[in-house]
């Protein structure tokens, strides 16, 4: 009997993969496959950077020129890091179009909130908890923010807008996986779950959960884990077409466009599993 190479730990990011598309999470988890970054996604990346960098300076620097003024250099460090970044963008005009958009996106994030009165806990918080069952979760919170009556507040920008009532299930999961390791690694319900939204009109939402509502949540987690468990003992990864299959780098590979997936990478029984996390 075999099985396939699950992740020693379950992110956020995965976690929605899966509930997207079982097979999705299978290409990038598991068999790994390479993908091209995208523009939108490069520039949440720097977006982000420039938040996270912005709040290194004294409160009354953090202004929107001075925020503005950090594309530039962060761009620079991550092309710098990674030349091939370059070669998503046909020349100068296009990078510089580009370049102008993040820091529409840096400038727009003072509509929202006002960082001179602000001083996170953290910034691109590293969790790693385990919970009751012995599930490992994992991921990165973009700021902490605790007050001195030790209120927690858990923040996560996004560089897309906000997206209709409907359409929230996946960024409300995502936060509320956050909140639950904050939870479970700290003993403490988070006041608030925040999610800053900047592009289109620039929104706000948040939630205020409650134990109950966590314990819910940590619940729905680990049937998600469950389901790749299953999945992962059977070899069975179901495509779920949908309008986001437009944005797929692995149409080719899919049964539901005519595609055959790779061969499963998989694990002897009786093998040791190696400790990814992935």
């Amino acid at each position: 009997m075999t099985t396939a190479l699950l992740p020693s730990a379950l992110s956020p990011s995965r976690a929605g993969d899966f509930l997207q598309c079982p097979l999705l999470f299978r290409f990038r988890a598991i068999d790994r496959l390479p993908e091209k970054p995208s523009t939108a996604a490069l520039r949440g990346t720097l977006v982000h950077a420039c938040l996270e960098r912005l709040y290194e300076l004294p409160a009354e620097a953090r202004t929107p020129h001075n925020a503005r003024g950090l594309v530039d250099p962060q761009w620079k460090r991550l092309s710098e890091r990674r030349p091939e970044l370059v070669e998503l963008f046909a020349d100068e005009e296009e990078l510089g179009t580009w370049l102008e958009s993040a820091r529409a996106l840096v400038r727009r994030y003072f509509d929202l909130e006002n960082p001179t009165t602000l001083e996170p806990r953290d910034r691109e918080m590293r969790l790693q908890v385990s919970l009751p069952t012995g599930l490992r979760l994992r991921g990165y919170v973009d700021r902490l923010d605790v007050s001195p009556s030790g209120q927690i507040r858990i923040v996560d920008y996004k560089t897309g807008k906000s997206p209709l009532p409907r359409f929230e299930d996946k960024d409300r999961l995502q936060i509320f996986f956050y909140a639950v390791m904050i939870w479970r690694d700290l003993g403490v319900v988070p006041t608030r779950l925040q999610l800053v939204y900047l592009g289109g009109d620039g929104a706000v939402r948040w939630y205020d959960p409650t134990e109950d509502e966590l314990r819910a949540a940590e619940a729905e987690i680990s049937d998600i884990w469950a389901q790749i468990e299953t999945a992962g003992r059977t070899g069975i990864w179901r495509p779920r077409k949908s309008r986001l299959c437009d944005w797929c780098e692995h149409q080719a590979l899919c049964p539901e466009f005519g595609g055959t997936p790779p061969p499963l990478p998989v694990l002897k029984a009786g093998s040791s599993r190696p400790n990814t996390t992935h």
